[in-house]
C-alpha cells in the first residue's frame, strides 16, 4: 500500500462522514415532489423512528471494508469499538493482518497513528470541519456506524413525504439539507446530506439488516462522498457485532513517531 494512500486511509478512519461538493441528485431528493402532499411530521412518526434507534453502552464490530479513493481501491479489515457518547476506536489492518492505522475519536479530539510511516495526528474535533459541514458532530459518527438516524435530524421541523419508494423525512438544519428514507422496519435505509453554503454532500445506504438480540442494524453500510474533485467511497460489511461487552481502547503515540503534515 503506497504511503500517500496510507495518509488518506488515516483520514478516512475519522472522516467517514465527510460531505462534499455539488450533488445535483441529492438536491433534487431533498425537495418536495410537485403535487405530492407534504406535511409536518407528527410526534408519533418521530417517536417511532427514535424508538427504533439502536441504543447501547458499548459496541464492537469487525468488518471487511473497501476504500476507493479517487479510483484507487484498497481492501482492509476494520475493528471498531464504541463507548456511547464518549469515544470511537478504530483499528485498520491490511494484508496478512498487519495493523497499518489506528484512530481514537472523542467529542473533543481526534488522534490518528500511521504505523507504517511512523506518523501521527493529534487535533481537536473541529479539525474535521476542514472537510465537512459544521452540523457534523461526534453523534453523527456514532449514528452512521450502527445505522441509526442522525439524532439532530429528528427535530420538530422535519417533514414527511410518501411516494412509491416509501417514507421520506425531509428537513433543513441551518445550511444542511437532508433526506432520510425510512423502511418498513422503521430503520433508515438511506441518508442524503447537502451543505448548501459549502456545496458539500454525502450519501449513506444501509442494507442487509441483521438482528442482534433485540437490536436491528445494517450489516452493509455504503458511503459515497466527494471532496472538491476527489471521490471517496467506503463500503463496510460487518462480519460480527457485539453490544454492551467490557472493552478496551488502547491508544498511545510512540515517542519515535513524527507529527504528520
Amino acid at each position: 500500500m503506497k504511503g500517500n494512500m496510507l495518509n488518506k486511509l488515516l483520514i478516512i478512519c475519522c472522516l467517514l462522514v465527510m460531505v462534499s461538493c455539488k450533488a445535483r441528485k441529492q438536491i433534487i431528493a431533498a425537495r418536495p415532489v410537485a403535487n405530492t402532499p407534504v406535511k409536518q411530521v407528527d410526534n408519533s412518526k418521530l417517536s417511532a423512528v427514535k424508538g427504533n434507534q439502536v441504543s447501547f453502552a458499548t459496541f464492537s464490530g469487525k468488518a471487511h471494508a473497501k476504500l476507493d479513493i479517487a479510483g484507487s481501491s484498497n481492501d482492509v479489515t476494520l475493528n471498531i469499538r464504541i463507548s456511547s457518547g464518549q469515544k470511537i476506536w478504530v483499528s485498520v489492518t491490511a494484508i496478512a493482518g498487519i495493523e497499518v492505522a489506528r484512530a481514537l475519536i472523542t467529542p473533543d479530539s481526534i488522534l490518528l497513528i500511521n504505523k507504517l510511516q511512523g506518523l501521527y495526528v493529534r487535533q481537536p474535533f473541529n479539525y474535521i470541519y476542514r472537510y465537512t459541514s459544521r452540523q457534523v458532530d461526534y453523534k453523527t459518527l456514532e449514528a452512521i456506524f450502527v445505522g441509526n438516524a442522525i439524532p439532530q435530524l429528528l427535530n420538530d421541523n422535519t417533514q414527511v413525504q410518501a411516494d412509491s419508494t416509501g417514507v421520506k423525512l425531509l428537513g433543513n438544519l441551518q445550511d444542511l439539507v437532508y433526506t432520510m428514507i425510512i423502511g418498513s422496519n422503521m430503520k433508515v435505509s438511506e441518508t442524503d446530506l447537502f451543505d448548501q453554503s459549502g456545496g458539500q454532500s454525502l450519501q449513506v445506504n444501509n442494507t442487509d439488516f441483521m438482528q442482534n438480540g433485540n437490536r436491528v442494524l445494517p450489516s452493509q453500510i455504503n458511503m459515497t462522498s466527494t471532496v472538491n474533485t476527489k471521490k471517496i467511497q467506503v463500503n463496510i460489511h460487518y462480519l460480527k457485532v457485539d453490544f454492551d461487552l467490557p472493552l478496551e481502547y488502547p491508544f498511545s503515540i510512540p515517542s519515535r513517531y513524527d507529527p504528520a503534515n
